[in-house]
């Protein structure tokens, strides 16, 4: 397929360089980057799974699970009702 094609400066003369270094023709170089570019973006790697540790919190001395309004009341404070 032939098409127009505007490469900036930098990307042009990167990929001349990189077909004077590999002694191939400019549009196969192109091609092999947009290729490779393309394959990327379009399937990037799976993240990876996030995890937490779990760690034992425990309740704090002088509190007990027995008397839950009681808890409830201690850390809504004064105001709670």
């Amino acid at each position: 397929m032939r098409t127009t094609l505007t490469l900036d400066p930098d990307i042009a003369a990167k990929a001349k360089r990189g077909a004077a270094k590999l002694r191939k023709p400019f549009k196969e170089i192109i091609n092999a980057a947009l290729r490779a570019g393309l394959d990327e973006i379009l399937a990037p790697p799976a993240a990876k799974p996030y995890r937490t540790k779990p760690r034992p919190l425990g309740l704090r001395r002088g509190f007990s699970y027995d008397n839950i309004s009681e808890l409830i009341a201690a850390a809504a404070g004064e105001d709670h009702q």
